[in-house]
């Protein structure tokens, strides 16, 4: 039996998908207030009520199970939310990590994110092997992910079994007021500015079926990054643009603008109790481009990532689906 943490969310929603269709007994773990509409056609699935930051909570959800596969996390770049993104990432993979442990559940299949890798001024290309290194180019989430997967790692050390799979963006048909969605919501919208920097994507489709190939090939003690390739946000705006019929952004914002703009974006979402669009963390990032490697994926595990026109083509028709009546 699999526990998926998250079940309800961008990633763990496919997930779960995946292993419906694969007759794979599955249980379903969300936090009480979860908006479950979009998984109403999916049968034979136990949901679970869970608090993740609730150890109690947890060993309760995860009785009969023989693998958890934690996909809970809150990404944000938010300054305001620094507390609650260190507890939910950082406590809650340890209480999730604590939970297998003491109730011998054998199996630990980890989804971290391109960020746990580490950035630092000067490098270009990012792989399984990189060292964490502390640098201004590391946001809060960044850190919270790494901190994370340091747990997952003392656990392993401890008799689990586990493995991590860090995905970069990921692109997929959801609610488009949150995560990476906004990206298609902000070109929607025919906002007007873009930075020079470029941003690494993968399908959520690529990103399921590295789950799967970890989990049924009972893989252990391993690492995947997940990740489809690298574009300048400028052309991936152009090219949802194009299949949205809307105007890309076309005013180029330089790093000292892109700053300052950040900084008042921070401010105006204090006021008003809003996620800001991008804050001074974010905007750093944008000062370097990194590429992360995706060999290992591929010849380990035969992964074959889609390209970007086969993903843009999936997402844009769901959104013009979904929206087109809402201009």
């Amino acid at each position: 039996m699999i526990a998926i943490t998250g079940a309800n969310g961008l990633l763990g929603s496919y997930i779960l998908r995946k292993l419906v269709s694969e007759q794979v007994p599955v249980i379903a773990l969300r936090r009480r207030e979860s908006d479950l509409s979009h998984l109403n056609d999916l049968n034979h699935v136990t949901w679970r009520e869970v608090d993740i930051l609730n150890p109690v909570s947890l060993q309760e959800s995860f009785k009969d199970v023989t693998t958890v596969i934690h996909t809970a996390a809150l990404v944000s770049f938010n300054p305001r939310v620094i507390k609650k993104i260190m507890e939910v990432n950082v406590e809650g993979t340890q209480n999730v990590v604590n939970a297998c442990l003491s109730m011998h559940i054998p199996r630990l299949i980890h989804i971290s994110s391109v960020a746990a890798l580490g950035r630092k001024k000067g490098s270009v290309e990012i792989d399984e092997a990189a060292r964490w290194i502390e640098s201004d180019l590391n946001s809060d989430y960044a850190k919270s992910k790494y901190l994370a997967e340091l747990e997952v790692w003392r656990a392993a050390e401890e008799g689990l079994s586990v493995s991590v799979i860090n995905p970069s963006v990921i692109l997929a048909p959801t609610d488009w007021s949150k995560s990476s969605a906004q990206l298609f919501q902000y070109v929607w919208k025919e906002k007007r500015f873009y930075s020079d920097t470029k941003i690494n994507y993968v399908d959520v489709r690529d990103v399921v079926e590295i789950v799967w190939q970890v989990y049924s090939r009972n893989i252990s003690g391993e690492k995947y990054i997940a990740n489809a390739g690298s574009i300048p946000i400028k052309q991936l705006f152009d090219q949802i643009a194009v299949r949205f019929q809307k105007k890309s952004p076309s005013i180029r914002i330089n790093p000292l603008i892109l700053s300052t703009a950040a900084f008042l974006e921070e401010l105006r979402s204090r006021l008003v109790g809003s996620e800001p669009l991008i804050t001074r963390q974010s905007a750093k990032v944008t000062k370097e481009n990194f590429y992360f490697q995706n060999q290992k994926a591929i010849q380990q595990l035969a992964i074959s990532f889609r390209n970007l026109d086969e993903t843009l083509d999936w997402c844009c028709q769901h959104y013009l689906q979904a929206y087109t009546t809402n201009k």
